[in-house]
């Protein structure tokens, strides 16, 4: 069975990294691109589940962009519960606020 994935860009108007979310567990990764000097392409950067990312108690998650232009984080919703966190890439894994309404 494939998982049902939602993915959403980053709103700041400068960063181009998107944000992948597993609609029923919640779980959220990013993915930017990135400058490799051995190659004329460029790479994939990609960031994992970190504190507070991985799997959620089952739900229906969505992404919601703020739309503030320097805004690099997106916000998981629970659309079933109204609960809320703010996920946003911190060092190397993305990271997300404790859940809250």
């Amino acid at each position: 069975m494939a998982a049902n994935y939602e993915f959403l860009a980053a709103p700041e108007t400068d960063l181009n990294r998107v944000y992948r979310l597993d609609r029923a567990t919640g779980e959220i990764g990013a993915c930017q691109y990135g400058l490799k000097e051995t190659s004329a392409v460029g790479v994939t950067l990609c960031y994992p589940p970190g504190e507070g990312a991985g799997a959620q108690a089952p739900g229906d998650y969505a992404l919601v962009a703020s739309h503030h232009e320097r805004e690099g984080g997106v916000f998981r919703v629970d659309l079933r519960t109204g609960m809320m966190s703010i996920c946003y890439v911190l060092n190397d894994t993305v990271v997300c606020t404790p859940q809250a309404r």
